[in-house]
């Protein structure tokens, strides 16, 4: 595998100097920007492989920021936050966020959830059909996109792989729990509501009525199954 690029992104120059040090010294490439609207310059032009986001920044915080990539791109993006408070972490979520770690955080747990994001964003080692087509929607395995009716859909990496797993495993029922621990995994921090704001999400994003889904369907008292039925 070759070397990860991870952006970091802090206003607190000891912090970014601190994670670009660690980071280095485990054999990551480390791009650092100051602010929001620098990230934005170096996430066109570097392509970094993940982002550290700090949320509370001037001018520009790290929300906007993030809802600004997913305008384009399904890079996993970490945010990196004091705040302890449940809304931020759901907010984070809403926002197309992978995963949410609180400062002050242990070093070794960051590379944890670096490489955790890492390895179920990239699926390097599994094989894997080129595409899923299920009517007008077409889920491309090996570049992580989807298109629908021919266009592409802005997915956060953890949308992407929420729906990879349903419609690999079409009309098989999934629970909330079972869900969070095959995409999250137990090296993540998080709640279960994470999985209701996702399927949310994605219905909002593939679905003609999100009230009344094709794809992504509810089985009450159960959990969520991805139909086939045309």
């Amino acid at each position: 595998m070759k070397n990860k690029t991870i952006l970091v992104v802090d206003d607190e120059e000891g912090i970014r100097v601190l994670i670009q040090l660690y980071l280095e010294k485990r054999g990551y490439n480390v791009l650092t920007a100051a602010n929001g609207k620098d990230a934005l310059h170096v996430v066109g032009v570097e392509n970094p492989d993940l982002i550290l986001l700090d949320i509370e920044m001037p001018k520009m915080d790290g929300f906007e920021v993030c809802q600004e990539i997913r305008k384009k791109k399904t890079v996993p993006i970490l945010f990196l936050s004091a705040r302890r408070d449940v809304m931020d972490k759901i907010k984070c979520f809403e926002l197309g966020g992978d995963d949410y770690i609180i400062k002050p955080f242990d070093y070794g747990e960051l590379e944890a959830r670096i490489q955790a994001n890492l390895r179920r964003y990239h699926q390097e080692d599994q094989v894997e059909s080129d595409m899923l087509i299920y009517g007008d929607l077409k889920i491309h395995l090996d570049r992580y996109i989807c298109y629908l009716n021919d266009q592409l859909i802005s997915l956060s990496a953890k949308e992407v792989q929420l729906l990879i797993l349903l419609a690999k495993h079409p009309n098989q029922v999934w629970s909330a729990e079972q869900l969070y621990d095959h995409v999250w995994g137990f090296d993540s921090a998080g709640e279960i509501q994470t999985i209701k704001v996702h399927i949310s999400q994605l219905r909002r994003k593939i679905e003609k009525d999100p009230s009344n889904p094709k794809f992504i369907q509810t089985v009450r008292g159960l959990g969520y199954v991805f139909s086939d039925d045309d």
